[in-house]
């Protein structure tokens, strides 16, 4: 992955380095024309389009002296034709430079603004999705998460892993809603799991603390609309000693799990209740266990993997590619995920993704 990368960074910063002189090319190749050929062609008159050109890219020191090389230039040009119309061409320099200063400094104003809620973006996301260790004892894990828009650092989707007394535990789960409001909501569940994880004895205790974290921040925060806000969320206990493993599933996509090319969806025997819900319909959560055997590899994912589509419409075949996957370590797994994703998707996902491989080392 990275030695592959390196040689499309190199020409990722090429083209970076072209456009950014793309305005002393814009003004080479004028004044080149405009010396070349019969004054009648005016070419000399697209001059101004080099600074304004320039303001897109560059600061405003830089913009200003382009400006000024181009109207040195049509005066240059000018000794050479006397009848090229000089003073009018240079009066739209002037103007267009002006203008072009003035449209640089808001865009550099505007960037200032945006790299600051960028770095706010990032203190939430250090919150939400706050890194992990690939090791907890034989057990290997390995984290993913893409977010729908380019420009967006986080979203509604969240996952966590804390090792406890009673086992790893693992936690993920998508908050129904977008922005900062469904942020908040993934935080105060994410900070109640960090507690409950080591505090309670059983999951059911757990999924109990999360809904009601998750309902004390939604009724200081109410939603914005009539639609109630809610999260799926999925607990997994991996025990230290055992090779069985607890789910509890509060309305999640089914987990799944590799054993030699053999795939199973597990499903629960019976769902639970989505968090924030449990005041309407009951706090019965219930358990499953599962067999989890050394090299086995269990998936957990959030539904914008499962609902992605292609141009055509179609979903993306997660369990049939799960099945297809060769044992391998979670982190190969998720690459190969999110490189699949990308391609069946043409790069336009419309959700956010998180996803979680965990793998049970031989002893």
């Amino acid at each position: 992955m990275i030695e592959s990368g390196r040689p499309r960074l190199r020409r990722r910063n090429g083209r970076g380095r072209l456009v950014r002189l793309s305005p002393v090319i814009l003004t080479i190749v004028i004044a080149s024309l405009a010396y070349a050929t019969p004054p009648e062609m005016a070419f000399s008159r697209l001059l101004p389009a080099a600074p304004a050109l320039a303001a897109a890219m560059w600061p405003v020191l830089p913009t200003v002296l382009l400006g000024t090389v181009c109207l040195l230039l049509m005066i240059g040009l000018s000794l050479v034709f006397p009848d090229l119309g000089t003073w009018w061409t240079a009066a739209g320099i002037i103007a267009v430079t002006v203008a072009a200063a003035y449209g640089s400094h808001v865009r550099l104003q505007r960037e200032r603004t945006l790299f600051q809620v960028r770095l706010v973006a990032d203190a939430a996301q250090q919150v939400v999705l706050s890194p992990m260790p690939r090791r907890f004892g034989n057990i290997e894990i390995e984290s993913l998460y893409l977010a729908a828009a380019a420009e967006a650092r986080i979203g509604g989707d969240f996952y966590e892993v804390v090792d406890t007394p009673y086992g790893v535990r693992l936690l993920i789960g998508d908050v129904r809603g977008k922005g900062l409001p469904a942020v908040g909501a993934a935080a105060a569940i994410v900070n109640a799991f960090r507690e409950a994880a080591y505090g309670e004895t059983d999951l059911v205790d757990v999924a109990r603390r999360l809904d009601a974290s998750s309902t004390r921040y939604n009724a200081a925060f109410p939603p914005d609309g009539p639609m109630e806000r809610f999260a799926t969320a999925l607990l997994v206990e991996i025990p230290h000693e055992g090779r069985r493993i607890g789910i509890l599933n509060c309305g999640h996509p089914p987990p799944l799990l590799l054993n030699r090319r053999e795939l199973r969806v597990l499903e629960p025997a019976t769902p639970s209740p989505l968090l924030s819900l449990a005041e309407l319909i009951g706090d019965h959560y219930t358990t499953d266990t599962f067999d989890f055997a050394p090299g086995d590899l269990l998936l957990l994912y959030t539904d914008g993997i499962a609902e992605a589509r292609a141009r055509d419409g179609e979903f993306f075949p997660l369990a049939a590619w799960m099945r297809r996957q060769p044992p391998t370590p979670p982190r190969e797994l998720l690459a190969a995920l999110h490189g699949d994703l990308l391609r069946y998707t043409r790069g336009r996902l419309d959700d956010d993704i998180a996803a979680l491989a965990v793998r049970l080392r031989e002893p």
